[in-house]
């Protein structure tokens, strides 16, 4: 796992750490940007890139975990080599333990700020407020930056503190419908295996195999990333490990997921 830091001279230095060294870590949740505004690891390597609109989420995370107390922190975008298949297939494999054992996970609203907060009051309650309108709640990645960390606090694209997982439970599960005690911490094998399909129903990814993938970690399972292989036999294939590990029969096909999977054949797909 490759962490970042600031070093002294207000750059940003990436160190690579093994499984048994990884330092207490701060983690960014965020959208990516669009027209490869975010920065790579191969512009962090080169020291380039400083323009992009990525940039400025980096700074934020780095800035707000030396706040917190802790020196290290990881972004998707630049900690992984996506050059290397090898790399990014461990890496997604990796990605629901890495974000369950940060200490803190930042999520970044990069269309939300805090006047909009004000402005929509007590509808937030109601999760129609701007912080529940955000994109982020859209997108598939995101369902389990939500579930796996202890600690996830929610800011506006000023890098500014709109509350935690905690004070936002009930509009977070109104506006995503995961359970309550999902968001608590209560560990997701105890949720109905159709229930956490259902989470995922209306997200959406850019990558049209990442439908399946992205929920690996809500499933506690891995397996073999093949893109290009198509959303349709990546759920297959998802559908027959995840009927292996919780022992779900005939299961057939599983639904293309999200956007196109339908709550009822879930129900009928999934019974356990």
């Amino acid at each position: 796992m490759r962490l970042l830091k600031i070093n002294h001279d207000g750059n940003f230095g990436l160190t690579k750490f093994g499984p048994n060294d990884i330092p207490p870590y701060a983690i960014l949740s965020h959208t990516w940007e669009a027209d490869n505004q975010e920065l790579t690891f191969q512009e962090m390597m080169t020291g380039t890139g400083r323009s992009k609109a990525g940039y400025r989420k980096i700074q934020f995370c780095g800035d707000q975990a030396k706040k917190d107390g802790l020196e290290y922190f990881w972004v998707d975008s630049c900690c992984i080599d996506k050059t290397s298949s090898a790399e990014l297939s461990e890496a997604i494999n990796s990605m629901f333990r890495w974000y369950q054992n940060a200490v803190k996970c930042y999520v970044y609203l990069s269309d939300v700020s805090k006047g909009d907060i004000i402005r929509s009051g007590p509808s937030q309650l109601l999760g129609n407020s701007a912080l529940g309108q955000s994109r982020w709640f859209t997108r598939g990645w995101t369902l389990q930056e939500l579930l796996a960390p202890l600690s996830v606090e929610f800011f506006s694209k000023e890098g500014e503190s709109l509350g935690d997982k905690k004070s936002l439970e009930r509009l977070l599960s109104n506006t995503t419908g995961v359970a309550v005690k999902a968001l608590q911490g209560t560990p997701l094998y105890e949720f109905r295996t159709y229930e956490r399909l259902l989470w995922a129903v209306k997200r959406q990814t850019t990558i049209e195999e990442d439908q399946a993938y992205c929920l690996l970690g809500i499933f506690g399972i891995h397996m073999p990333l093949i893109y290009g292989e198509g959303v349709k036999n990546a759920s297959i294939r998802l559908g027959e490990v995840i009927g292996k590990r919780y022992g779900v029969k005939d299961t057939g096909p599983l639904p293309q997921l999200p956007g196109m999977l339908s709550p009822l054949l879930v129900r009928s797909w999934a019974c356990n």
